[in-house]
């Protein structure tokens, strides 16, 4: 009981953390301006997204890192499954945030207007990985721990339910994103977003001052 409450206050923390880029929507304003690379403004705000996003990124893998012990003798597969898309998770977080610190480097390199265009590709990149690993990875993440935690009853069952529930929402949203049916900072893919972010926020809170359960549920 020692060691599994241990597990949960760092998964936990690690949970937490994730949520420390949500200033990343305001800090990246300046670099959606067409002009950014040859603007004057503070290139602090940018700078300081990224490293946020970094963070993020360590966390997501520390939570799989964390679970994977106790996940791996209720199902294996699902356990090993959810650690490789955590990876992934973090990976394209990391490929993004490469793509607006490239931005940053061109504009301090004083690239100048010949690099407009080269800068609005790197934004596109950025958005293009935000939807893969920062919206469509996510959904997978709650259909794989999702199913754990609520087949062996490791977290009130009311938590997973949010997630699995979510991605589908989330999944949905994201193929309207691909289709160009909304933008992907629409308030569609806010609401779509919402059960998933409240999983993940509440799931981090319950392991911290809760903690995993013992399991109850049908061995898999």
């Amino acid at each position: 009981m020692e060691s599994l409450r241990k597990t949960s206050l760092v998964a936990g923390g690690f949970y937490l953390l994730t949520f420390v880029s949500i200033p990343t929507v305001a800090l990246y304003r300046p670099v959606r301006d067409a002009n950014y690379l040859v603007g004057t403004g503070s290139e602090t705000p940018v700078v300081v997204g990224g490293v946020l996003e970094v963070i993020v990124a360590l966390a997501c893998i520390g939570t799989a890192v964390a679970l994977f012990p106790v996940l791996r003798r209720h199902g294996e597969a699902r356990a090993l499954g959810f650690v490789a898309a955590r990876v992934v998770e973090a990976t394209g977080i990391l490929v993004g945030v490469a793509s607006i610190l490239t931005i940053v480097g061109l504009r301090r390199a004083g690239a100048g207007a010949d690099a407009l265009a080269t800068g609005s590709a790197l934004v596109a990149l950025y958005d293009s990985m935000f939807l893969l690993s920062q919206s469509l990875v996510p959904a997978v993440n709650a259909l794989l721990l999702g199913s754990l935690l609520y087949q062996f009853r490791l977290v009130p069952r009311v938590l997973p339910l949010l997630g699995l529930v979510g991605a589908p929402l989330l999944v949905a949203s994201d193929v309207g994103v691909l289709f160009d049916l909304w933008d992907r900072l629409s308030p569609v893919t806010a609401v779509a977003a919402l059960p998933i972010a409240v999983w993940e926020f509440s799931l981090g809170v319950y392991l911290v001052v809760k903690g995993l359960r013992p399991a109850r549920g049908i061995a898999a």
